[in-house]
């Protein structure tokens, strides 16, 4: 972590993509988090604010507090089941926008690299190939700058940090990055540059293919 970190996240209320009896779809702020911290400076958070306006919201899954994006809730337990399952079971389909250090080689391809917290330096996650849990990510260059690529990237797991831990092992921090970028890849951008784009599942009520997205904000 950067010395001198404060958690002070937006005041702007939550951007509501889609709601019904079942699911609520939201556009995460980068630098809020997704669920109460443990100390009592960080019980603010998406859920507690959503729960302001929908009494009955129930997570299903998260996201990096610096990350912002796409995320669903439930409105009720059957479909907090049903949505949790298809997270599970990697059912669920999720695109991500990154803008990394450095210019990429290649136009695709995919990190196949295992992934363990790293004790001493918790949350920090590492590659380890003794003890790592498996971790894929498929990822695609949009286009490249002078010093930066932009890049899709598509997990094929849901491991902590997967995504910044994965652009790192390449070479090739998110800029903005507090706990995996030094340097110029540190101070190019003022927050970490990745976002959740879509989010693709079934619905609950009926199993219909639903996608829903965000505009990305960098």
């Amino acid at each position: 972590m950067k010395n001198g970190f404060v958690y002070a996240p937006t005041d702007a209320p939550p951007e509501v993509i889609h709601v019904d009896d079942d699911i609520l779809i939201v556009n995460k702020p980068a630098d809020l988090l997704s669920v109460p911290g443990k100390a009592l400076e960080h019980r603010d958070c998406l859920e507690t604010r959503l729960r302001d306006i929908y009494p009955d919201t129930l997570l299903v899954h998260r996201l990096d507090m610096a990350t912002s994006g796409v995320m669903v809730f439930a409105r009720n337990k059957a479909a907090q089941r049903h949505l949790g399952m298809q997270f599970e079971k990697r059912q669920t389909e999720k695109t991500y926008e990154a803008r990394v250090w450095g210019r990429m080689d290649g136009d695709s391809g995919v990190v196949d690299l295992p992934l363990i917290v790293d004790w001493p330096n918790k949350p920090k996650q590492k590659v380890c190939h003794e003890t790592g849990k498996p971790s894929q990510t498929g990822w695609q260059v949009l286009e490249r700058d002078a010093n930066t690529t932009r890049v899709r990237l598509s997990p094929r797991t849901g491991r902590t940090h997967q995504l910044r831990v994965h652009m790192l092992a390449l070479g090739h921090p998110i800029l903005g990055d507090r706990f995996y970028a030094t340097g110029a890849a540190f101070t190019a951008a003022p927050r970490l540059c990745l976002h959740a784009r879509s989010l693709a599942f079934r619905h609950p009520t009926g199993g219909a293919a639903v996608e829903f997205s965000s505009e990305v904000p960098f």
